[in-house]
């Protein structure tokens, strides 16, 4: 992406505040970008922090300093965020990876108030080395089913596998643990489900996130599904 020469913060939450969704997953997002981005979609959230989260005193400052110098090096979550009704009303997180980056599974358990229930789990696997994301997606996929039990899941985020080189991974979280739904060929951002119909496949929204002034706001492009849940019916989007 060019350099924005600004925190682009502020505008990333008015542009995904915009977007009709009621639960929506993000990886690696700026830990402290949580409140702003909750507040001004209406919504509450949760994270799990991941890496380079070491020294965030000082990196914090010098990311709104100069945020085309540090980059992704401010440190980063994963994230949670819900509305339309749904409330988090437990969090779960699980340590996948320390080495070379700390990567983490977030899991929570939803509720609406007119009798939904629904778990959501949300991670960014190991990238550049096929067997452990393989590792770190399967171990995940197992933690997040063991959390929720009988209850509705949809499993998520960026993997790092593709179907057309791994296609026995995603047989595996099939046959193994029912999660179906998986993008066919080189996708990566997946949003796989248990115990919920899909009337809208995961698919890339139509459109790029920018700015205003056209600045791209995320290297991936958005995935945005519905599940059919008894009451209501659920949005979900995966960044």
């Amino acid at each position: 992406m060019p350099p924005a020469g600004r925190v682009l913060r502020d505008d990333f939450a008015a542009v995904l505040a915009a977007q009709p969704w009621d639960v929506a997953l993000l990886q690696e997002t700026p830990w402290h970008w949580l409140r702003p981005l909750a507040e001004a979609a209406g919504a509450s959230g949760a994270s799990a922090l991941t890496s380079r989260n070491f020294g965030a005193i000082v990196r914090r400052p010098l990311a709104e300093r100069v945020p085309d110098a540090v980059k992704s090096n401010e440190g980063g979550s994963n994230q949670l965020l819900v509305r339309g009704g749904w409330r988090i009303r437990e969090a779960r997180r699980l340590t996948l990876t320390i080495w070379p980056e700390r990567r983490r599974l977030i899991w929570a358990r939803l509720e609406h108030p007119a009798g939904g229930v629904l778990s959501v789990a949300n991670l960014h696997a190991t990238a550049d080395d096929r067997p452990a994301a393989i590792a770190d997606v399967v171990r995940a996929a197992r933690a997040a089913c063991s959390w929720s039990a009988e209850l509705p899941l949809v499993f998520g985020g960026d993997f790092n596998l593709r179907m057309s080189e791994t296609p026995g991974a995603y047989d595996g979280l099939r046959d193994e643990l029912g999660l179906a739904g998986v993008r066919p060929g080189r996708a990566i951002d997946q949003l796989l489900v248990r115990g919920l119909e899909a009337t809208s496949s995961p698919q890339p929204l139509n459109r790029e996130l920018r700015t205003r002034d056209a600045l791209v706001l995320s290297d991936h492009d958005p995935v945005v599904a519905t599940y059919e849940l008894r009451s209501p019916a659920t949005t979900t989007r995966g960044d």
